[in-house]
């Protein structure tokens, strides 16, 4: 094994390791994937069983873009994130890493007609970034992949109507934070809800220069980079066992 799939798969593991802290599992379902150093034909995934807080850089499992599981493992893929990340990987040669959650509030939102609405912080600063993919049931076919993809086209985060989140990323980080705006501002806009009282709109003038204010408060930092790394240190001291 090189050093940079070591790396990766351990970036990876932490990655597992910050959802499920976060609260973003779901049982033993969902995926997060992410294409081998300079390599655009395999990537990793979770193994089907294990619990995020399970996954360590050694039983993640290598695949191809084919859906093919290319080394010797114990474990099985869950048919719906070789569908999924297949298609997105294969499509997007700039997704390098690539992330699906049901959590409440995301799936909440994914049953709302209106969608995702640009009144609070996160949702502001998502605006004109948001696809939509309709529900078609467990994705587990590969004849929906063409409308997959075709729904994310070049956006990097999409809401899947009916189902959930999904987010991806040049990095693990990006793909991470891109996440971690969508899933706050779904849950804002659900706990605004249920608040029953009337909402202040967010200004047009404001959500037009979101995309400028985002790059300041960034100060030329890779998208992510910094968050992803506090929340790394916080698995660190909590548990580093996803490093072997």
């Amino acid at each position: 094994m090189s050093e940079g799939e070591r790396e990766i798969r351990i970036q990876l593991a932490a990655c597992y390791r910050i959802f499920d802290y976060l609260g973003w599992t779901e049982l033993i379902f969902n995926h997060i994937t992410v294409k081998l150093p300079g390599d655009d034909n395999h990537f990793l995934i979770n193994p089907y069983g294990l619990h995020y807080s399970e996954i360590c850089a050694s039983n993640l499992v290598k695949m191809d873009i084919d859906g093919n599981i290319v080394e010797e493992t114990p474990y099985s893929v869950n048919p719906a994130g070789i569908v999924i990340h297949t298609a997105i990987h294969a499509a997007r040669k700039d997704a390098i890493c690539v992330a699906h959650t049901h959590t409440n509030s995301g799936m909440a939102v994914a049953c709302q007609a209106e969608g995702l609405r640009n009144d609070n912080f996160y949702s502001a600063l998502t605006q004109g970034r948001v696809a939509y993919h309709d529900f078609e049931g467990i994705v587990v076919l590969d004849e929906e992949k063409p409308r997959l993809v075709a729904n994310l086209g070049q956006k990097n985060v999409m809401i899947l109507r009916n189902h959930g989140l999904l987010s991806c990323g040049r990095s693990i980080a990006e793909a991470f934070i891109n996440l971690y705006g969508l899933q706050r501002a779904c849950d804002i806009q659900v706990a605004t809800d249920t608040c029953g009282k009337a909402i202040v709109p967010v200004k047009d003038e404001v959500l037009k220069k979101t995309e400028q204010l985002l790059t300041l408060q960034n100060m030329g930092n890779p998208a992510g980079q910094l968050e992803f790394d506090a929340m790394q240190r916080i698995i660190d001291k909590k548990d580093p066992s996803y490093r072997h």
